[in-house]
Formats: structure tokens, sequence, C-alpha cells
């Protein structure tokens, strides 16, 4: 690898480093294919411009966490860590459209990842203090 190849990817991780404040896991059970919508809660004023382009582009539509990383061109953890940070402040909702949202149907008649996504930011979100979660990778 060249110099500059060499220099371009570890300013490429410092500036990912710098946009999460060093945090490296999301605080929220975030799947792929979680599907995010905007919230009434706004991001607070310490967190990154990236924050409101993610909510730029949830409030033209629903988006799943791939789609955000994709279209910021941003590595899928670092988005999810700033999808937490927007969850936390209720500027992004992860929505249940209707009762046959909640289940999948090729698994049967239990809740989808999306479902228990959302249980858990509502039970984080009452009870913040209450239970250590298991993070998710």
């Amino acid at each position: 690898m060249s110099t500059h190849g060499r220099a371009a990817e570890e300013s490429t991780f410092v500036r990912t480093y710098t946009l999460t404040r060093g945090r490296t896991k999301p605080r929220h059970l975030l799947g792929l294919d979680t599907v995010l919508d905007a919230g009434p809660g706004r991001p607070g004023p310490a967190q990154a411009e990236v924050c409101e382009e993610i909510l730029a582009l949830c409030r033209e539509h629903r988006r799943s966490v791939t789609e955000l990383a994709g279209r910021l061109r941003r590595p899928v953890t670092a988005v999810k860590i700033l999808i937490s940070d927007l969850l936390d402040a209720d500027a992004l909702v992860i929505p249940v459209t209707s009762p046959n949202a909640a289940c999948d149907p090729d698994a049967g008649d239990g809740p989808t990842s999306q479902l228990l996504a959302a249980l858990s930011v509502g039970l984080k979100r009452k009870w913040p203090d209450a239970i250590a979660y298991p993070q998710a990778g």
C-alpha cells in the first residue's frame, strides 16, 4: 500500500472515531434491517452533523440501518451509534405500523427483530438504570 493510501485509510478511521466520540458499540439493539422513522425529538447541539443528515433522510421516508449507512458512506457500526443517540433523543423512532408488521410470516407467530428492537428502546427509555441489557454487535 502506498503512503498516500495508508494516510487516507488512517484519516478515515480517525474521522469515524471522532464522529462517534470514541464509542465502538451502539446502546440499542439494531439489526441491519431495522427500519427507522423521524420522531418528535431533536438531536442535541453536541451531536454530529451526520445526525442531521440521518434525520433528513428519515423525514423523506422510512429507512433501514443499512440504507442509511450506504447513503452516508459511513461504516454501519458508526451509523448504529449515531442512530442510538437519535433514538435516545426521540429524534428517531422504530415504527411498528400494524399488528401484522409485528410478526414475520416465515417465522411463525413470533415477533420480528424490529419489534423486539422497538420494545428494547421503549424499556430502556422508561427504565434506563434498571437492567444492563446485552449490546448488539
